[in-house]
């Protein structure tokens, strides 16, 4: 049994949220923040966050600040560790709620002193806190990875029950849209000395990510990638806008090169902030299963991501416009980072089902799936390539 906290002794405390590390898992982990919030509206909030998550957290809608923990530059090792809990000690936080899963997180609020710490007892961390709730098992039914976090709250006490979750949003409007838009017509601009074939209001924007932090199992082929910007440049008139980090920029050049079409190549050069803003301006957004996916598709972003290895029901963007095409192996969702034999799960997905399944996204014509997991009806397209 998890030992639960009362409410009340929460009511006007100084809490702690250790958010997860990852953008994907961040985004997931709204509807948790907001329920905490909700139910507890006169605690004092503050995320402890990896520096590159912290834009995903809507602070004023959370009535929260955010303190950086970055452990590869000032906190890193041992001494950066005792150097952010002397930090922390001193806002004499009196609960820490943690969402990330870490030994380390759990270190941290211990080495700070931080009297009540409650998460779930993984990474042999029990010890160190005061309330452990038992992670559920896979045969919990929990669904999607959203209600993970929301189960941790339950777990603990603090809510009795909560609502399935099918959506995640994030804000956007059609100000930063036609502003986005703007951004990257001059963008264009820039690098050809030439007028885009696009406009804050005409003109169709693909974004594409092609790389996966992961690994590369979770990776498309980048010629495939590449086909289907072409395609969709020579059917719809398509511009690309290539997203990625620092360390995909040899990945996103190969399949610009290889599309050879009108496209702007912003790997490596952009924040997740300035993300967040340049995506709104796309018409759709086409990706593997990465953290941005998460973002894009709460920003309202039409998003159409490719699954393999991973399982599309646990890890899915929830969003009103979404499409999934999924690959076909026995042997997925294996959730491994490289693929050991053939990468099958990613190569039977045709550049054929992926462009069916943009065009209807982009046309609007998306069809209602019932999910098994939870009940919940999203709107989802679902190609699944052929048997191996």
């Amino acid at each position: 049994m998890s030992k639960t906290i009362p409410v009340d002794r929460l009511t006007r405390a100084r809490i702690l949220v250790r958010v997860p590390n990852w953008v994907g898992d961040a985004v997931m982990c709204l509807p948790a923040l907001r329920l905490l919030r909700s139910v507890l509206p006169q605690a004092e909030m503050a995320l402890l966050a990896r520096p590159w998550v912290r834009d995903v957290f809507p602070l004023q809608e959370l009535n929260a600040r955010v303190i950086p923990y970055d452990t590869n530059g000032e906190y890193r090792g041992i001494r950066g560790r005792l150097r952010m809990a002397a930090l922390l000690r001193q806002e004499r936080f009196d609960a820490a709620i943690l969402f990330q899963n870490a030994f380390d997180a759990a270190l941290i609020g211990w080495l700070a002193g931080i009297p009540m710490r409650a998460g779930y007892s993984r990474q042999g961390r029990r010890p160190l806190l005061t309330h452990a709730a038992a992670p559920p098992r896979k045969s919990a039914g929990l669904g999607h990875e959203a209600h993970y976090y929301l189960e941790l709250l339950r777990r603990l006490g603090l809510v009795e029950h909560y609502p399935p979750v099918d959506r995640i949003a994030l804000t956007a409007s059609e100000v930063e849209r036609k502003r986005a838009r703007a951004q990257l017509q001059q963008r264009y601009e820039e690098e050809f000395s030439a007028p885009p074939p696009f406009s804050p209001d005409a003109g169709l924007l693909v974004g594409i990510s092609p790389g996966a932090s992961f690994g590369t199992a979770k990776r498309w082929p980048a010629s495939r990638f590449a086909e289907l910007a072409a395609r969709l440049h020579q059917e719809r008139g398509a511009t690309s806008v290539y997203f990625g980090s620092s360390q995909e920029s040899a990945l996103t050049e190969e399949v610009r090169v290889l599309a050879g079409v009108p496209s702007i190549s912003l790997a490596g050069k952009t924040s997740l902030a300035e993300f967040m803003l340049l995506v709104q301006g796309c018409d759709l957004f086409v990706t593997n299963d990465t953290g941005t996916m998460h973002v894009a598709a709460g920003l309202g972003v039409p998003t159409l991501a490719i699954f393999g290895p991973t399982n599309e029901s646990e890890t899915r963007p929830l969003a009103a416009r979404v499409a999934l095409v999924t690959g076909e192996a026995y042997c997925r969702p294996c959730k491994l980072r490289h693929c050991p034999i053939d990468h099958r799960c990613m190569t039977s997905v045709t550049v054929g089902q992926v462009l069916r399944a943009a065009l209807k996204l982009l046309s609007n014509d998306i069809p209602i799936r019932q999910e098994a997991a939870g009940g919940a009806r999203s709107p989802l397209v679902f190609e699944q390539g052929p048997a191996r």
